[in-house]
């Protein structure tokens, strides 16, 4: 079965209709690239004819997409009703587009055909019928998308398995099941599925929206019923509540059924691929996204910490490294020594249980953060304090801070802000001023300009993002604030966090938390070896 499943992508035609979602040609055949070198089986690049930037994209797609492991498909309708095959627009432009594989949308609801298509159900099969036969006559592969059908077969079951039976006699290679008002649930699906099947015997698919929050257990549900093609998208963008999230469903199919979908060596590769689809699109997808998600894999509560510490898998119903993610431990007030401790050797530190080092900082977490501190988002900060009570107390500094001073004026339109730092740096004094269109940009502008000529590590630091909350307590302009700003430095990225009455202060102390942290000598935090994937496959 795992030969001859059909792993099916359409993130460049159903994810595009994602609130906020705008994505350029450039984009489409980047996010293509990304999905081929993942291993999917079918990329459906959009809808020619329909949308003039699809057309564009299947023209380009013919010299500049190199795909090695998917097939492209082009979207498009059935014919029109009273219209030929041969002369409708829309299907000479699926022609027009050359893909190996067109995938047709076809009403299998009949309240649809009645009010959306406005012809007769005959008709509807009829333009079924026959737009599958000339496209299988021009030599393409055939996929009939049955829109509407798990409604559609509550409704009328005789019509709807007359449209599955009509696809598949005139030629369709496989008929997607579409939930595609999503308000199915998995054992519904189920049901219909293994029923369609036994009726027809045709190949069947699955494509599910997330209306119910199902879209994932739905398509599961209908692999084990013997669908043999799961259709989704990257990180479940898509219309309202989105589709499946064919990143989890590729996780659940090999880690779950044993069924290698991609090859083991790319399941890898899935976080990496999220990640660089988001960059793409610039929708993120969600933290908590099973098995890719920055929290996949990541634990607060002390609890959990205690018990991870002796083994991962008491927490953790996989490997993170299995799909190219990393388990994380969250340093805050919830949790305690073994938090710590499992933080500290996260980071690279070999440190033993129950020690005082660990102890001590363990207390001194929780007293800052009754302080306003937040350690969650702030690795760079708290490996910092990590670093005191394991050297048992303050290290040396490569450099003093003398003073610092941040100005802001205007000019009718025109603000100009300006930093002043005076430091000392290998013993002698330097003053630097920086400015900036804020007053953190002025002062990070101001620190690189003393210490990138003495520490050529810190020209690659770069601020990525700044943030700024109000502490309870207190209310209006004087109240004390929480400053978090995240960096780059290479392939790396951390955060640091300061706390002050004064919002410019606190950020100051995040600025230099980030600077005295790549100037740190020390482990840098590392990942052990991935263990073996295959013996942990089932099958």
């Amino acid at each position: 079965m795992a030969e001859q499943f059909q792993l099916y992508d359409t993130t460049l035609r159903d994810g595009t209709q994602q609130e906020g979602m705008v994505l350029t040609v450039e984009d489409k055949l980047a996010v293509a690239r990304r999905l081929d070198d993942l291993g999917v089986g079918f990329i459906e690049g959009g809808w020619p004819g329909a949308v003039p930037k699809d057309t564009e994209f299947f023209r380009r797609a013919r010299t500049e997409l190199d795909l090695r492991n998917a097939v492209l498909a082009a979207f498009g309708a059935t014919r029109r009703p009273g219209v030929p095959a041969s002369l409708d627009p829309q299907v000479r432009a699926l022609l027009e587009a050359e893909t190996p594989v067109v995938t047709l949308v076809a009403k299998s609801h009949t309240g649809h055909v009645r009010n959306a298509l406005r012809t007769t159900l005959a008709e509807n099969l009829a333009m079924i019928s026959g737009t599958v036969r000339h496209l299988v006559h021009a030599g393409r592969r055939v996929f009939v998308d049955a829109e509407h059908y798990f409604d559609g077969y509550q409704l009328n079951r005789e019509y709807a398995l007359a449209v599955v039976r009509a696809a598949a006699e005139a030629g369709a290679e496989t008929v997607v099941l579409c939930d595609t008002n999503g308000g199915s649930l998995p054992d519904e699906v189920r049901t219909v599925v293994t029923e369609t099947l036994d009726l027809t015997g045709v190949p069947l698919g699955i494509h599910a929206h997330n209306d119910s929050g199902c879209a994932v257990a739905n398509t599961m549900a209908a692999v084990d019923a013997g669908a043999v093609q799961a259709q989704g998208t990257a990180h479940g963008y898509g219309e309202r509540c989105g589709n499946a999230d064919l990143f989890t469903v590729i996780a659940n199919l090999v880690l779950k059924r044993g069924r290698e979908v991609i090859p083991l060596e790319k399941l890898r590769e899935l976080a990496r691929t999220g990640r660089a689809v988001t960059e793409l699109t610039q929708v993120p997808g969600s933290a908590a996204a099973p098995y890719i998600g920055g929290s996949a894999f990541t634990h607060k509560a002390g609890l959990h910490a205690s018990a991870l510490r002796v083994d991962p898998d008491l927490y953790q119903h996989t490997t993170p490294e299995f799909v190219g993610n990393t388990m994380r431990t969250l340093v805050s007030d919830m949790g305690g020594r073994s938090s710590i401790e499992l933080k500290a050797r996260e980071l690279g530190y070999a440190v033993e249980a129950g020690s005082d080092e660990v102890a001590r900082a363990a207390t001194r977490v929780k007293e800052m953060e009754s302080d306003g501190y937040s350690f969650e988002s702030a690795d760079a900060s708290f490996e910092l304090l990590l670093r005191e009570e394991l050297d048992g107390g303050p290290r040396p500094r490569p450099f003093d801070v003398e003073s610092w001073s941040v100005g802001v004026s205007g000019t009718g339109d025109e603000v100009r802000t300006e930093a002043t730092v005076r430091l000392t740096v290998q013993g002698r004094s330097v003053t630097a001023t920086g400015h900036g269109n804020g007053p953190v940009n002025a002062m990070d502008t101001a620190l690189h300009t003393a210490l990138d000529p003495c520490f050529p590590a810190l020209s690659r630091l770069e601020l990525t993002d700044y943030r700024v909350r109000v502490l309870s307590g207190e209310t209006g302009s004087g109240a004390a604030a929480r400053v978090l700003i995240s960096y780059r430095d290479g392939e790396r990225s951390w955060g640091t966090v300061g706390v002050d009455g004064n919002t410019t202060a606190a950020s100051w102390q995040a600025l230099l938390d980030a600077v005295h942290y790549v100037l740190l000598d020390g482990p840098p935090g590392r990942v052990e070896d991935a263990p073996p994937l295959a013996a942990a496959v089932p099958g």
